[in-house]
């Protein structure tokens, strides 16, 4: 046996773990984009990750047109107005897809005017499609990034085919264009729920786990909805999230707060993983899905709390200047009627007490049917899914070591020091940990599962303050005595 001589140091494993803390206000959005007119396109139907409006501009394009392109909606609202991010975004709108173009729109027959060395054709023009002559019979055609350049518009709506300085017919007064355009009205519901279980994805592509689910112009629908809410028990099987959820404020939706309860009780959305909102909200022009604003409030208000998610978003400020339904009109609310609106378990808006325009309402879509108040409260039950999701990702890496007491100690110890920690921080009112030999029977054991039993107790929001007055004879007595 060889000789080991000398001094020698060895290491051994931390006996606590650090906490892998879950994200925390990273929405998942689904829906359509104009991808054709970005810069550098991303791929339809997968998980694309922007932390910046120049990025998310980059990868998707823009437009104003929030109707047919409801991403843009959540791209504006969330780096724009609440300066939030990141976001990972889905886009279904595939202009590679036979069944999502139009390749004849522009047959190439009629004479475009040039303006400025300027031709405007829409702005649904796929550019890889854009063929430019200066004839109608197309006998020779103009070279890209040669004698023309093709710019997307978004003030005006257009797509501009631009003649290049020293190219071919730089002064043309008019142009023949052929081009095919994509067709975001294509997009249909299943493209929507094919989209959601892209989420599954996002771990493996961008390396984050979403906690917030939408689908503005799409959660509506009491189908997209209910994948919504499923997507948000499990993602990839384990990590939980919410899903923020419209009701329809279309020509056939709810027009009035009266009609809000049978729509949901209609709709089946009633899930204490959903956190439904009526109606829209506006600012100046422009129209927002409520759960589009609610999003980037929710991450604004994590992200003053340090990243957890302990407290309610209402009576904290939208960017908003007043409600509206899906055609603009004008929705006007009291304070009693957001009352019994937030008594739905709806997510309103209110303009009272000098306060601005602030979110109303602290209940998920269970309440009033469940009472639960680890379900009913949206801060409290985010709670639960941040430290449920935080768990699985510190452990994670301690699945089938050897069941021992090293092990055991060892997630127990991790387990009760940061949830001491969020205690400290008042982040929750309490908390513990414990292994209880009635949950953990031999059965279990042998077949290698060990249960432990977690407690804790969040905050729930202070929905009401009671002030008793009474007349206190005595001070009348005494200060008569006094002035005597």
């Amino acid at each position: 046996m060889a000789l080991n001589l000398g001094v020698h140091v060895y290491e051994k494993a931390t006996a606590v773990s650090t906490p892998v803390l879950a994200d925390v206000s990273i929405p998942f959005v689904v829906g359509a984009a104009p991808a054709h007119s970005a810069s550098d396109p991303a791929k339809a139907n997968v998980p694309v990750l922007a932390t910046s409006w120049d990025e998310a501009v980059a990868q998707l394009g823009f437009s104003y047109d929030w109707k047919k392109y409801p991403l843009c909606e959540f791209m504006y609202s969330h780096f724009q107005l609440y300066g939030c991010q990141p976001v990972v975004f889905c886009n279904v709108l595939d202009s590679n897809r036979a069944s999502m173009k139009d390749s004849t729109a522009g047959d190439g027959q009629t004479a475009v005017p040039v303006v400025e060395h300027q031709a405007s054709i829409p702005f649904d023009a796929i550019a890889s499609t854009i063929q430019v002559s200066t004839d109608a019979t197309f006998g020779t055609t103009l070279e890209l990034d040669t004698d023309y350049s093709v710019l997307y518009d978004e003030d005006t709506d257009t797509c501009l085919v631009e003649l290049l300085d020293g190219g071919e017919s730089y002064d043309a007064a008019e142009l023949y264009i052929k081009f095919g355009i994509v067709k975001p009205e294509a997009v249909a519901k299943t493209d929507i729920v094919e989209g959601l279980s892209v989420i599954d994805d996002c771990m493996n592509t961008v390396g984050l786990i979403p906690d917030l689910i939408c689908a503005p112009s799409w959660s509506h629908d009491s189908v997209v909805a209910a994948v919504m809410a499923t997507k948000s028990e499990g993602i990839n099987g384990l990590f939980r999230a919410k899903a923020l959820v419209d009701v329809d404020t279309g020509e056939n939706g709810v027009r009035k707060y009266s009609e809000l309860l049978p729509w949901k009780n209609k709709n089946n959305v009633v899930d204490e993983n959903q956190i439904l909102c009526w109606p829209m909200v506006k600012l100046g022009d422009y129209k927002f899905h409520t759960s589009t604003q609610l999003a980037g409030l929710m991450a604004q208000v994590d992200t003053a709390n340090g990243g957890v998610p302990y407290e309610s978003p209402s009576n904290k400020n939208f960017k908003m200047d007043g409600c509206c339904l899906e055609d603009g009109t004008e929705i006007s609310l009291t304070f009693e009627q957001t009352n019994i609106i937030a008594g739905y378990g709806i997510v309103t808006a209110l303009n009272f007490m000098s306060m601005g325009w602030t979110a109303r309402n602290n209940y998920t879509a269970c309440y009033p049917g469940n009472t639960d108040v680890k379900d009913q409260f949206i801060p409290v039950s985010r709670m639960f899914d941040f430290v449920a999701n935080t768990l699985i990702r510190t452990f994670w890496s301690k699945l089938d070591k050897p069941m021992n007491l090293r092990l055991l100690d060892n997630i127990q110890d991790t387990c009760n020091i940061w949830l001491n920690g969020l205690v400290s921080q008042e982040y929750l009112l309490g908390a513990r940990v414990e292994l209880k030999a009635s949950e953990n029977p031999v059965t279990s054991l042998l077949a290698g599962i060990i249960s432990f039993h977690i407690y804790l107790t969040p905050p729930v929001p202070a929905q009401e303050i009671h002030f008793t007055l009474e007349f206190d004879v005595d001070y009348l007595t005494s200060a008569l005595n006094l002035a005597a």
